[in-house]
């Protein structure tokens, strides 16, 4: 597999944790957004809680980094395929941690959390997310 290919892959990855992680929000908002909420009282905890989750990528940001770094130095070696493999590995697992915000957000619609709120956990999400893009001088 060329290096090109595996970009394309990479970014049509990133874009579809992106779905993965605003899919259930949109979804719930939509289907139960008109119900009434079921424990009012934790809709600020649940904000809160995903305000808190955006903190769990941080550590899983680093790797990537990381691995950014051990994939640039592996580039036209013996090693470059496994290199885009292990780095493939620790995006994906930081890009699941990035999608926490958006799905605590979308739980949030059951406890009756305002669309502000969920909105701002949606775009922080988004913005983890943006984080794990390939950059363009790899490769």
């Amino acid at each position: 597999m060329t290096r090109a290919q595996v970009r394309r892959r990479l970014e049509l990855a990133w874009w579809q944790y992106l779905a993965v992680a605003l899919a259930p929000l949109l979804v719930f908002a939509w289907a139960f957004g008109g119900v009434q909420a079921l424990i009012p009282i934790l809709a600020m905890p649940m904000f809160i809680a995903g305000v808190a989750s955006m903190f769990l990528s941080l550590p899983r940001f680093g790797a990537y980094k990381h691995g950014l770094i051990a994939t640039q130095k592996a580039l036209n070696s013996d090693d470059e395929p496994a290199a885009w493999i292990e780095l493939a590995r620790i995006r994906r697992l930081g890009m699941l941690f990035a999608c926490l915000p958006a799905w605590v957000a979308a739980l949030s619609v059951f406890v009756g959390l305002e669309a502000v709120p969920q909105i701002l956990l949606a775009i922080s999400s988004v913005v983890l997310l943006y984080l794990y893009r390939i950059p363009r001088q790899l490769g």
